[in-house]
């Protein structure tokens, strides 16, 4: 006979895998109409057909496999990278305003690909994309070390306050490298932040951080689930709790680095998303973790569309729908945080 708890449990996973279930679909629908949409609507059979049985001599075949498809699959995979992100850092840090854009490594990893373009001009995409993890990388150190010198150790806000410092910190050195090195025009792009140059490479790029970043963050969700309690309480249930963090660490920088390297500093989606899935699946991180995924996939390819609906026919920074939608989020966590003492 089962317990009420392990009852309790059922009912949050079955509910959590109606939840994956159904924003699944609606990833596959906003993609093909992502896809559909654009100077030249596009029939979604036609959308259809040039995926499963694609004719090199028709145009708009050509138009959906060389430009919109990848841009399309861009935003879901930038979407989910920078949601696991945001998830992963909340539950490491027990910071409610946790997420990649506030904590400053979307900032350190734009940081990196502008020294990248300022001194290494050749260099490749991938080598573009490795630069901006070790950007990332180097945010995230930064933002612990700060937090932690301050009195009193690190605590939820003293995280936060660091990250917007280090942030802009690094914002303002990448701003004025791109004036004096003259390539503002070029570094507009990872400020404004957009999926308009997305290619099949831009994919590959994103496929392999992500085969390293999101099994990595499943595979530690059960330990953040009681990391996430304190971290005495996982010290005392015998957990590594610095091998998670490592492990953590290498998740945010690994998704971020690639999501910024592709998309540029697109905010906010870290942020939202996994409040919106703890809300609806509960405090478990082996549930938060997939259906964050999905949910920020969706959520970047519906503000891709948008970007591109709002001011036709020329182009919204993806960024700033999202930012529509982050600010007041994020200021009322702020005002809830601030109620609550955190």
């Amino acid at each position: 006979m089962k317990t009420e708890e392990e009852t309790k449990a059922e009912g949050r996973i079955g509910k959590a895998s109606l939840i994956f279930i159904i924003a699944s679909i609606g990833l596959a629908f906003s993609l093909g109409w992502s896809v559909a949409l654009g100077a030249a609507d596009i029939k979604l059979e036609t959308v259809w057909q040039a995926v499963v049985n694609f004719n090199p001599n028709d145009t708009s075949h050509q138009v959906i496999q060389e430009l919109r498809l990848p841009r399309a699959l861009g935003a879901a995979l930038v979407g989910s990278f920078l949601a696991v992100s945001g998830a992963v850092m909340q539950g490491l840090t027990r910071n409610p305003l946790a997420s990649p854009s506030i904590m400053g490594v979307t900032h350190g990893a734009a940081f990196a690909l502008i020294v990248a373009l300022v001194f290494f001009p050749a260099l490749s995409l991938t080598g573009m994309t490795f630069a901006s993890f070790i950007g990332a990388g180097l945010a995230v150190v930064l933002v612990f070390a700060v937090g932690s010198l301050s009195t009193g150790g690190l605590t939820p806000v003293k995280l936060a306050l660091a990250g917007v410092a280090i942030g802009g910190m690094l914002s303002s050195a990448a701003t004025a490298l791109s004036i004096h090195f003259q390539i503002a025009k070029q570094m507009s792009f990872w400020y404004a932040g957009g999926l308009a140059g997305t290619g099949w490479t831009s994919i590959k790029i994103l496929l392999a951080a992500g085969a390293v970043g999101l099994v990595l963050a499943i595979a530690i969700s059960k330990s953040m689930t009681v990391l996430s309690l304190g971290e005495d309480t996982s010290k005392g249930l015998g957990q590594n709790t610095w091998l998670i963090k490592l492990s953590g660490i290498i998740v945010v920088f690994t998704l971020s680095g690639a999501a910024v390297s592709v998309a540029g500093t697109v905010g906010f989606v870290g942020l939202v998303i996994p409040h919106i899935t703890r809300f609806l699946v509960g405090a478990d991180y082996r549930l938060i973790i997939p259906v964050s995924a999905v949910l920020g996939g969706v959520l970047l390819v519906v503000a891709d569309m948008a970007s591109r609906l709002v001011n036709a026919p020329y182009e919204t920074p993806v960024g700033a729908i999202t930012a529509f939608i982050g600010v007041p989020f994020f200021l009322y966590l702020a005002r809830s945080g601030e109620r609550s003492g955190i």
